[in-house]
């Protein structure tokens, strides 16, 4: 089934306790999926593992895309070697080595 086509079978709350949670997981083994309201309001879902991880997929491709968006958005083209980096936070390569020798020559790693 397909995100797109999704059209799940709507029961009430009454009908799922009616109906039963075998019967309920029952219908989604054969590829129906369940929404349970409450007052009319969805409440609940029963879906397939399938079903399930494509969901997943799909919200990891979201989140993926919307990192690169970001990106793309904000990107200045400005790079800034790793000297640079280190003088821009106020240090000099010289003085990190000095103190990392240090620390390991005290057994601190």
């Amino acid at each position: 089934m397909s995100i797109a086509s999704f059209h799940p079978h709507v029961v009430s709350v009454t009908e799922a306790a009616t109906r039963g949670l075998p019967r309920l997981v029952k219908d989604v083994e054969h590829g129906e999926d369940v929404v349970v309201e409450r007052r009319g309001k969805a409440v609940a879902a029963l879906v397939s593992i399938r079903h399930l991880d494509e969901l997943r997929r799909l919200e990891a491709d979201l989140r993926d895309a919307a990192l690169v968006l970001a990106r793309a958005a904000t990107d200045t083209g400005r790079r800034t070697d790793l000297d640079g980096a280190i003088s821009a936070l106020g240090f000099n390569r010289a003085d990190l080595e000095a103190e990392l020798d240090a620390d390991l020559v005290a057994g601190r790693e």
